[in-house]
């Protein structure tokens, strides 16, 4: 039988959980203020150095980019796997059926996975694609419209209504990023579209996510086990038949000491982050992650401006970024409330 001692803690973890709402102390421990800063710091980075890719060294192969933090989650759970660190099911659906497979998976639970794991890659490319072609401080403004087309999903998909005062506080985010994006001298109407696009493409990924994960037994890391196992290979021959994988290999900086750098710190960011976003909220509280992911915008926004450029510095830039950091506290303070 698997030994779950060395497990690292997941947030369907159902004993930790129940001890932690039932030792509650009002301020956070070390070990929770460690990992906030821990999320803001990774979250903050991980933009930095794919925009540093994408526009500093003017790597023009996203895709590859991705297929790279794909084959370094792959790596990394494959040897936390092997060596018993982790595990990929819910500790309900952990028994030996899961674990006969030479994937870790049964192969049932891969196709079941596959509309997310379809969803994820569009979501990744994109993603990537937008942080090419737009400054930070307005990528991280129009991200926090994602809200919006999230709303819109749970209505189609399920006929969720929202309060009016989550329906005010979108309304301030995207007021703030209207306002914003009419001082923005570098506007480009293909990359706002391409934000806007996967703004949709993340609204779809997490409204299924948290309905596939329960259906197949599934935690974070088996989840993410599976998107590499199926979209890896498509990506792979995708990139393969494209010409971009030759076209990697004559990239001018490919062997620059920087762009290595900067590609190894974005690939193992990318799986860090998927990672230290459950801890946070298990660690600390659902509030705290709100609070933290306000605040990593603030600074995101603020290195962005000062390394890559790209805003005028004016009242327009100042009001519009304030109602969208505005707007989203306030959503977070009514999602926490209830209301």
């Amino acid at each position: 039988m698997e030994s779950t001692k060395n497990l690292l803690p997941l947030s369907n973890d159902m004993k930790e959980s129940k001890e932690t709402e039932e030792h509650k102390v009002p301020t956070m421990t070390r070990k929770g203020v460690y990992t906030a800063l821990s999320y803001m710091t990774s979250s903050v980075l991980l933009v930095m150095f794919n925009k540093a890719a994408l526009t500093c060294y003017n790597f023009p192969f996203a895709n590859v980019i991705t297929l790279s933090q794909m084959v370094c989650a792959f790596v990394i759970l494959y040897v936390l796997k092997s060596f018993n660190i982790i595990s990929l099911t819910t500790e309900s659906q952990n028994s030996s059926k899961s674990k006969n497979s030479i994937l870790f998976v049964p192969f049932t639970t891969l196709v079941h996975t596959f509309p997310l794991a379809i969803t994820y890659l569009l979501f990744m490319v994109v993603t990537m694609e937008a942080v090419r072609g737009i400054n930070i401080p307005m990528y991280t403004t129009l991200r926090r419209t994602t809200v919006a087309f999230t709303m819109i999903m749970e209505y189609f998909l399920s006929g969720k209504k929202h309060s009016i005062f989550v329906l005010g506080s979108v309304g301030i985010i995207i007021a703030g990023a209207l306002v914003a994006g009419a001082r923005d001298l570098s506007f480009d109407a293909y990359a706002y579209s391409v934000v806007f696009i996967e703004n949709m493409c993340k609204a779809v990924y997490l409204a299924s996510i948290s309905r596939v994960g329960k259906a197949s037994g599934l935690n974070i890391f088996g989840l993410v086990w599976s998107n590499v196992l199926i979209c890896g290979p498509m990506l792979f021959f995708w990139s393969l038949l494209r010409g971009d994988l030759q076209s990697t290999l004559n990239f001018t900086y490919l062997l620059y000491p920087g762009f290595q750098v900067v590609m190894i710190l974005s690939c193992a960011f990318t799986f860090f982050i998927n990672y230290i976003v459950v801890l946070n909220t298990t660690v600390n509280s659902a509030l705290t992650q709100a609070i933290c992911g306000n605040l990593k915008d603030v600074f995101t926004s603020g290195f962005g401006w000062i390394i890559f450029g790209g805003l005028p510095y004016d009242l327009f830039n100042v009001l519009g970024q304030s109602l969208g950091f505005f707007g989203s506290c306030l959503y977070a303070y009514c999602k926490i409330q209830g209301k």
